[in-house]
């Protein structure tokens, strides 16, 4: 028993009151998980958001080696995902996803397939995509106007 403290529970917080961090997992800085690389420096270009990724079959037979985020890219990528649903899906950050998945690239771990920039610029591409968006009912079941 400790000895001019307040009680503690079984779980070591005091007063019995739960610890509001407590089953969280430590936020890491983006910087750390890419050593300090941001996406497109130097001569590269970014990866666009839309980009394509999948895992190879080199990637998939070292995905045991591979460490963390690494790790979670290419099991992530076993089918063909977007760099924005990969980020998404992995909780990354956009230029963290984007920086590995050149890494993973460079390393013959994964595919990276760029959209044609034309296709990506077409007024009328845009244009159906909005349009497919505003029909895709809420979740109250409702549409979206559509004018």
């Amino acid at each position: 028993m400790a000895v001019g403290g307040p009680p503690h529970d079984a779980a070591g917080h005091a007063g019995g009151s739960p610890d509001p961090a407590a089953g969280r997992a430590p936020a890491i800085r983006p910087f750390l998980l890419t050593a300090g690389r941001v996406s497109g420096g130097g001569a590269a270009l970014p990866i666009p958001v839309e980009t394509q990724v999948v895992s190879t079959s080199a990637g998939l037979s070292v995905l045991h080696s591979l460490t963390f985020e690494h790790h979670d890219i290419i099991a992530a990528c076993r089918r063909p995902q977007s760099v924005a649903e990969l980020a998404a899906g992995l909780r990354l950050h956009l230029n963290v996803v984007r920086v590995l998945a050149e890494d993973l690239r460079a390393a013959g771990h994964l595919t990276v397939h760029r959209p044609n920039t034309g296709t990506a610029q077409d007024l009328s591409v845009l244009r159906r995509v909005i349009d497919g968006l505003r029909a895709v009912p809420d979740s109250r079941g409702t549409l979206r106007d559509t004018s």
